[in-house]
């Protein structure tokens, strides 16, 4: 008899995890110990679910590498106990956790399935019951005895994504995620409908390892016609800075004026690392393919293809804390690691 699936809801916080009181209109945490009284549709799935949630809940919009470090621990210490993981998350900075989760995992094996809603788990109209439901459904799906998925992926309205190919685009939408550069690893309608081809597998079946030094000595450059030379003066000499995520034009254009790419170059010099990504929704970063891109190519910008600007920051991060020698740290960014670009 096949053993049934065990799946450990991890509650962090966020819109999800809220309920109305009704006399007072407020909202307040959700106990997920009761979970089966509020949501008992999840009994008839076929898996046991167990929850657990951070101490003190926190908004999304207060996540930091501190809070992924501690769902990255819980997932490690109920790693041999649980067949699948689902994270309970605000959907603000979902995109960033899942992403940074996705690196400091190595060798993952079982699903990570991020989840939240838009409202809240106990209004009418809400889409949390949909979302959390088919989350744990596809964290215990499995074919001849192994999950289905073995990744980090992210669930939302229908549509599951591999979580460091996603991004959040509406804020008042169900529909509030989408993968730009990647078609969803799973569709949810009548039936639950996975793309295989697409589904990362592990490429060995070494143990897993938790990567937890994380370096966020970085910062987001976002270009604009008329950015100066004092702004761009003053990000490269902030101290100790070691990473900068530069979001340009199109295909990975940006100003051709001498002070800006002197600025860069001096950055590099200092052992900045400096990450060239599209500030479009959808495609990827080919430098050289215009003038305007060709500067950024040979002083030693790092070309992020297809990356989006949260993943590029997750694997800033993870990539800095890895302490990569400065001679291999261009091409191991530039290397897919977790399926997060589509050049390998």
């Amino acid at each position: 008899m096949a053993k049934i699936p065990q799946i450990l809801l991890i509650y962090t916080g966020g819109t999800i995890g809220m309920l109305k009181d009704y006399k007072t209109g407020a909202l307040k945490n959700f106990n997920f110990d009761k979970l089966l009284e509020h949501i008992p549709e999840i009994n008839q799935l076929n898996c046991k679910v167990q929850s657990i949630s951070f101490d003190e809940p926190i908004d999304s919009s207060n996540m930091n590498p501190k809070a992924w470090v501690l769902i990255a621990e819980i997932i490690e210490d109920n790693y041999e106990k649980f067949d699948g993981f689902v994270v309970l998350h605000g959907s603000d900075t979902m995109s960033y956790s899942s992403s940074a989760i996705s690196f400091m995992f190595e060798n993952l094996a079982k699903p990570v399935i991020f989840t939240g809603s838009q409202l809240p788990i106990g209004d009418l109209r809400t889409d949390a019951k949909e979302n959390l439901i088919t989350s744990i459904e596809i964290a215990s799906a499995q074919e001849n005895g192994l999950p289905i998925i073995s990744e980090v992926c992210l669930y939302f309205e229908y549509k599951l994504y591999r979580a460091n190919r996603t991004t959040k685009i509406n804020a008042e939408h169900f529909e509030a995620f989408t993968s730009p550069n990647f078609q969803p690893l799973a569709i949810s309608g009548v039936h639950l409908n996975f793309n295989k081809l697409l589904i990362f597998r592990p490429k060995s079946t070494k143990k897993l390892k938790v990567r937890k030094k994380l370096n966020n000595n970085i910062v987001i450059l976002k270009i604009f016609p008329g950015i100066n030379e004092k702004v761009v003066e003053s990000i490269i000499n902030i101290p100790d800075l070691e990473g900068i995520v530069l979001e340009t034009y199109g295909s990975g254009n940006a100003t051709t004026e001498s002070w800006f790419i002197n600025l860069l170059k001096k950055g590099i010099s200092k052992g900045i690392h400096i990450v060239n990504v599209t500030q479009c929704e959808a495609g990827n970063v080919i430098m050289g393919q215009y003038e305007t891109s060709i500067a950024l190519k040979e002083i030693g910008v790092i070309n992020g293809n297809d990356i989006t600007t949260e993943s590029a920051l997750a694997k800033l991060m993870y990539l800095l804390g890895e302490k990569i020698p400065k001679n291999e740290f261009k091409n191991i960014f530039e290397t897919s690691l977790r399926g997060e670009i589509s050049i390998i």
